[in-house]
């Protein structure tokens, strides 16, 4: 399986940052159960020296959804467990607490939405095509977006996605939520890659707090929200990066997070 894994994910350091490129262009990089594998071994154990991560597809594409290829043949039980498979790998890419920066190009479909909409910062080149083609498939999503597409474009948008199969360009997917920047063409990578050092540059717990929090937060009445940000405010104030932030703004420099 590693062999596998290293074939379809690419995996490079740069600094404080690692470079994932979706690395199967002859497939337009569509989701094989060797590729979430890959994704798995990773976010489930990222170096702590890793500050953000930058998210790519090798070959002009992002991710053209799953690879239904290998999806004809099975019984109710192994999709229910392929399913969650996929849940508990967003979840590691979401919830994992390092920031993660999408480069969308080409094809961001079905599989390839789910992926992104797990991201934290996502850049969209001119060119880049969103998609659910399920509905036409003859299948449901099974990789979260009901949850995580959903409430970024809202229930009622997803559905009527869904039923026809409706593609949005890179503006529109702007205009929705589904890219948070728009690159020219042949320049996300770059753009990603500023974001990421940009936000390399946080303290990283700060980081790891916005990313365990705010999406949590939004699931919680008001009253348990404000409750948990008040936790979490605690939890950041109190510590040396607090204090380094807090001195560089008075002596007017940038601070220098451990």
């Amino acid at each position: 399986m590693a062999s596998m894994a290293e074939a379809v994910l690419d995996v490079r350091r740069e600094g404080p940052l690692a470079y994932l490129t979706f690395d199967r262009p002859a497939k337009r990089n569509a989701v094989n159960d060797a590729m979430i594998e890959a994704l798995r071994r990773f976010f489930a154990d990222v170096p702590d020296s890793v500050r953000a991560v930058v998210l790519s597809g090798n070959g002009g594409h992002f991710c053209s959804g799953l690879d239904l290829s290998e999806q004809v043949e099975r019984a109710p039980q192994e999709v229910m467990r392929h399913s969650r498979n996929w849940h508990s790998v967003m979840g590691l890419i979401q919830f994992g607490g390092v920031p993660v920066i999408a480069a969308m190009s080409g094809a961001v479909m079905g599989g390839g939405l789910e992926i992104a909409a797990a991201c934290h910062v996502r850049v969209a080149e001119e060119g880049t095509l969103f998609r659910m083609p399920e509905g036409q498939r003859g299948i449901f999503v099974g990789g979260g977006a009901t949850v995580r597409v959903g409430a970024i474009i809202g229930a009622d948008r997803l559905t009527e996605m869904m039923l026809t199969g409706r593609t949005y360009s890179a503006e529109e997917g702007y205009r929705l939520g589904l890219a948070h920047y728009v690159a020219p063409p042949g320049k996300g990578l770059a753009k990603a890659v500023e974001l990421a050092l940009q936000v390399a540059q946080n303290s990283s717990a700060v980081n790891y707090l916005i990313i365990q929090s705010i999406a949590r937060i939004s699931n919680m009445s008001t009253e348990d929200g404000l409750y948990a940000e008040s936790l979490a405010a605690a939890l950041s104030q109190t510590g040396p990066d607090a204090e380094e932030g807090l001195k560089a703004f008075l002596e007017k420099r940038k601070p220098r997070f451990a």
